[in-house]
């Protein structure tokens, strides 16, 4: 409506303007609700609407990880933290990796499903928590109460696999764990077993007798680790032996009276 021609001293009539049209929020967003009322204009930050104020620009931060916008399990960066004009920028990373853009990150990662194994071959993975990093937990698949978090366990190996007990003895590690190092064994062909170490597999098997009175026993190849090879010779003829047993030597025919009475 026109002015009055002739107003009340008191009352000052004022033409519609918007104070907007002035700029007087730099950089934010401006609101004259009433453009007849001088200073009720409204300045609102760009990068965040909640802050706001009437009458000159507003407290705007640049920055927008001010505002935690990540939460408190994410870590937040603002790359253009220096310019109030650009808006949800920010980006929200998790302690595993994960980040987003604007927005919280999906933390979720199972540290296990990656491949190759963190853990390794011979080791269980399991991830406790899928939401936080390096803590995933490998478990040996030899003794599983072998653990470890975060690298892989330290387990037991078959000792037999560094041959302690050389190419001609049989090697078993009855428990592959740390716990039980040094507990393989070596067998000798001839049944001679040791633990830990390579068994000592000579042994003459002359020692026992095996030929009896009147016959000389032979072990040609003790170091051989062979069983029942060794050789019985008759005293009476060397010539005639046997290996793995006594010999039949000769005897005197005469012992038994072939010729009878009356005869020699």
């Amino acid at each position: 409506p026109d002015c009055d021609p002739q107003p009340k001293p008191s009352a000052m009539c004022r033409p519609e303007e918007n104070e907007c049209d002035a700029d007087p929020c730099p950089g934010q967003t401006c609101a004259d609700p009433d453009t007849k009322t001088p200073g009720d204009f409204t300045c609102t930050c760009v990068n965040d609407p909640m802050i706001s104020e009437v009458g000159g620009p507003a407290g705007c931060t640049a920055d927008e990880c001010d505002t935690n916008p990540c939460g408190t399990d994410q870590t937040c960066t603002d790359p253009t933290s220096t310019d109030i004009n650009k808006k949800n920028d920010y980006v929200c990373k998790c302690s595993n990796g994960q980040e987003a853009t604007g927005m919280p990150a999906d933390c979720s990662f199972d540290e296990c499903s990656a491949m190759p194994s963190p853990c390794g071959a011979g080791q269980t993975c399991n991830d406790p928590d899928t939401s936080k990093s390096d803590d995933f937990e490998c478990t040996c698949d030899s003794d599983t109460s072998i653990k470890n978090t975060g690298s892989p366990a330290t387990c037991g190996k078959d000792e037999c696999d560094s041959k302690p007990c050389g190419n001609s003895q049989t090697c078993n590690d009855p428990v592959k764990t740390v716990a039980s190092i040094g507990d393989f064994t070596c067998e000798c062909t001839n049944g001679v077993k040791t633990t830990g170490a390579a068994a000592t597999c000579e042994t003459d098997e002359c020692a026992t007798s095996p030929c009896g009175k009147d016959q000389t026993c032979t072990d040609p190849d003790m170091a051989s680790n062979k069983l029942h090879d060794f050789e019985c010779a008759c005293n009476s003829d060397m010539s005639i032996k046997k290996v793995d047993g006594p010999a039949t030597c000769d005897k005197d025919e005469c012992a038994t009276d072939p010729c009878g009475m009356g005869q020699t």
